[in-house]
C-alpha cells in the first residue's frame, strides 16, 4: 500500500506539471459536501491511504501534507507512517492552516489547482481571496485523478425508497412549500438549489443506501413555485417512486445533467444556494442568479416534529434492549478465559443484537470498540491487523449506533473489564460530572452550544485535563448520525439550541497508550419554563442504557450528581424492563441500574 501511495503521488505530480500547477488541495469530499462519501469520491484516501472522515491532502512538487483534526491524530500517524506525507495536526497553536501554509511556501505567481466539483463554493472563494493577496493564482477546474485511478469505483446506484409519512410526520409537498416560504421571506429568493444529500432525503421523504451508514441518495434538487426537479440517476427510481415524486410536485432529470440543468434555469430566477454545502462549480454555474445564504432546510430538518419525537423514544428503547443484551454478552465473554473476546467481536455482538429487531436497517456508523490504549484513539475502528484481545484490568470503550425508520441512535459506554483502579474511576467520574452538568443545564432561549460547552469540560480543566473533539453534534431522523446546524463545541457556532433538536452529549478523556473514556447520550432540547426573564430550555435525555456503576468515584461527586445518575438509571430500568424477554436479562438490568 505504501508503494502504491508513492506511485500515485508521482503520477499526480505529472498531471500537475502538465497544467503548471504548483500545489493541489484534495479534500475527502464529493459534489454534495458530504462528511462521509461513497467510494467513488474517496480521492484523498486514494492518494494518502488515510480513510478518516475529516482531512485534506495538499500536494506540491516535492511535499505532501495531510491536515486532520484531533479525532484522527493517532490514526493518521499510523496510516501515514512509511509514506512521504507529513501529518499536520489541525487546531493546534503551532499548526498553520492550509491557506497559511500555501501562502508561505509557494512562490509569487504560482498556481493552486482544485476540483470545483468537490470543493465547496465558500472554501473556494476564501482560498482565492487569500491567494490573491499573496500574488498566487487559483484554478478550480483541475481534476487530480485523470487516468491515475483506472479501477475507480462507479457512482452508487442503490434504489430509492419512500420514507413513510407516518414516521416523517409531514408530507414532502408541505415541506417544499414551507422551505420556499422561508427562502422568499428571508432572502427574497424564488427558488432553492440543494446539493446536501441529507437535506434532499429529508425534504422529499426518500431514503437510499448510496453512502455507507447514511441512508441517502446521490442527487441534486431544485425547488421553486414554478416546479421542482430531482436530478438523479434514473436507474435508481422505481415506477412507485416516480409516481410518488410526481404526486409531490417533483419532476426528475438525470444526475449527470446538473450543469446543463442549471444553465437552463430562467435568468430572472433568484436561487438561494448555501456556499458551504454546494460545490464551487454549481454556484459558478448559477452566476448572477445565485443568492448565497444559509440553507433553510438544515434548521427545519434539525427540529424534529412531535411525530418524529415520539418515534425516537421508541427507537431509543428498542436500541436500549439491544445494548443490554450486548453488554451482558460482552461481560460473559470477558469472563470466559477459554474463548478470548476481541474488539472486532464486540462490534459483531452489538450488531447481531440490533439485527434481532425487524425495524433495524443498518448501523449509523462503524462501531468503535477500543480496548485500553485503542480507546484513546477517538475514531478508532479495529481491523484484522489492530484487533486487540480484551483482557481484565483496563477499560473498553464502545461507541455505536443504529438506523431505524423511526430514528437514528448513537451512544458510547465505557466499561471496566475487571476491578477498576482509582485512576480509572477518577477519570471516568470527571467525564461523567461534565456529562451530568451539560445534561442538567437550563438555559435561556437563544443560547448556543458554544456557550454551554464549558459545562462539560469544567471538571477536567480544573485538573489540567481536556479533550479536543466537540462535545455534541446534531443527529438526524433515520438520516446522518452527524448533522447540523447546531453543535456543542469550543469554537463558536451561531445556531442556537432550539426545541426539537436532537444532540449528542459526549465529553471524553483520552490518555495516549493507556485508556480512553467517553460517555455519550443523545439529548432532546425541550421547553423548561417561561418567567418574567423570558423563555428557558433544557435537555431531555433520550438514550436508554446504563452506565458502568463500578466506575463511579462517589468521593468526588455531589449529592445532586449521584441523584442524577440514580434517577437516570431508574428511568432506564422503568423503560426497558417490560421489553426484556428473560428473567436473566431483567435481573442484569436491575443490578446494573441499582442506586449508587
Amino acid at each position: 500500500m505504501k508503494e502504491d501511495i508513492k506511485s500515485r503521488l508521482a503520477a499526480l505530480r505529472e498531471l500537475m506539471a502538465a497544467r503548471n500547477i504548483a500545489a493541489t488541495v484534495i479534500p475527502q469530499g464529493d459534489p454534495h459536501q458530504s462528511e462521509y462519501v461513497s467510494p467513488h469520491w474517496k480521492l484523498r484516501t486514494f492518494f494518502s491511504g488515510f480513510d478518516g472522515s475529516a482531512g485534506t491532502l495538499v500536494v506540491t512538487a516535492d511535499k505532501a501534507l495531510l491536515w486532520t483534526d484531533s479525532r484522527y491524530f493517532l490514526q493518521a500517524a499510523i496510516d501515514l507512517d512509511g509514506t512521504e506525507i507529513t501529518l499536520m495536526k489541525e487546531g493546534l497553536e503551532d499548526t498553520p492552516t492550509i491557506t497559511q501554509w500555501l501562502t508561505h511556501n509557494l512562490q509569487p505567481g504560482s498556481t493552486v489547482g482544485i476540483d470545483g466539483m468537490v470543493n465547496s463554493a465558500a472554501e473556494t472563494v476564501a482560498l482565492a481571496k487569500a491567494l490573491e493577496r499573496e500574488e498566487l493564482n487559483l484554478v478550480a477546474d483541475f481534476d487530480p485523478v485523470g487516468d491515475i485511478w483506472p479501477d475507480r469505483p462507479a457512482l452508487p446506484v442503490c434504489p430509492v425508497e419512500i420514507h413513510d409519512e407516518k414516521y416523517a410526520g409531514e408530507s414532502a409537498h408541505s415541506k417544499i412549500a414551507r422551505i420556499l416560504e422561508v427562502a422568499a421571506r428571508d432572502e427574497h429568493a424564488t427558488a432553492v438549489f440543494i446539493s446536501a444529500l441529507d437535506e434532499i432525503a429529508w425534504l422529499l421523504n426518500i431514503r437510499s443506501n448510496d453512502v455507507r451508514y447514511n441512508p441517502v441518495a446521490t442527487a441534486f434538487l431544485y425547488i421553486s413555485n414554478a416546479g421542482s426537479t430531482l436530478l438523479i440517476d434514473p436507474v435508481k427510481l422505481t415506477d412507485e417512486v416516480r409516481d410518488y415524486l410526481a404526486a409531490q410536485g417533483v419532476a426528475t432529470a438525470p444526475y449527470s445533467s446538473v450543469l446543463d440543468f442549471i444553465a437552463a434555469i430562467p435568468a430572472e430566477a433568484r436561487v438561494l444556494v448555501e456556499g458551504a454545502r454546494n460545490a464551487a462549480a454549481v454556484v459558478d454555474a448559477l452566476g448572477a442568479r445565485a443568492i448565497v445564504g444559509a440553507s433553510p432546510v438544515a434548521l427545519a430538518k434539525s427540529c424534529k416534529n412531535d411525530t418524529q419525537i415520539e418515534h425516537v423514544r421508541r427507537a431509543m428503547a428498542r436500541d436500549g434492549v439491544a445494548m443490554v443484551r450486548s453488554l451482558m454478552e460482552i461481560e460473559r465473554r470477558i469472563r470466559d478465559t477459554d474463548k478470548p473476546l476481541t474488539e472486532l467481536e464486540v462490534g459483531e455482538i452489538v450488531l447481531r443484537n440490533r439485527q434481532k429487531s425487524p425495524l433495524f436497517r443498518d448501523e449509523s456508523f462503524g462501531t468503535i470498540a477500543g480496548f485500553g490504549p485503542h480507546g484513546a484513539i477517538v475514531h478508532y475502528e479495529a481491523d484484522e491487523q489492530t484487533n486487540a484481545v480484551i483482557k481484565t484490568g483496563n477499560l473498553l470503550l464502545i461507541d455505536s449506533g443504529a438506523q431505524y425508520p423511526d430514528g437514528t441512535t448513537d451512544l458510547t459506554r465505557t466499561i471496566a473489564t475487571g476491578t477498576p483502579t482509582p485512576q480509572q474511576k477518577r477519570d471516568f467520574t470527571l467525564v461523567m460530572k461534565g456529562h451530568i452538568a451539560l445534561g442538567s443545564a437550563i438555559f435561556p432561549a437563544g443560547t448556543t452550544g458554544h456557550q454551554l460547552d464549558v459545562l462539560a469540560r469544567h471538571f477536567l480543566w480544573n485538573e489540567g485535563l481536556n479533550y479536543l473533539h466537540g462535545t455534541g453534534h446534531g443527529v438526524g431522523f433515520f438520516l446522518n448520525v452527524h448533522e447540523g446546524p447546531q453543535s456543542v463545541r469550543l469554537n463558536h457556532v451561531p445556531t442556537p439550541l432550539m426545541p426539537g433538536m436532537l444532540t449528542s452529549n459526549e465529553p471524553g478523556l483520552y490518555r495516549e497508550n493507556i485508556h480512553g473514556i467517553r460517555c455519550e447520550n443523545l439529548v432532546l432540547t425541550v421547553p423548561a419554563m417561561t418567567t418574567e426573564f423570558g423563555r428557558f430550555l433544557k435537555f431531555e435525555t433520550m438514550t436508554m442504557c446504563p452506565f458502568d456503576r463500578s466506575l463511579f468515584d462517589l468521593s468526588i461527586m455531589t449529592a445532586e450528581e449521584i441523584a442524577w445518575v440514580n434517577n437516570y438509571h431508574a428511568k432506564v430500568r422503568e423503560t426497558l424492563l417490560p421489553l426484556l424477554a428473560t428473567d436473566e436479562e431483567r435481573e442484569w438490568l436491575t443490578a446494573a441500574t441499582a442506586a449508587l
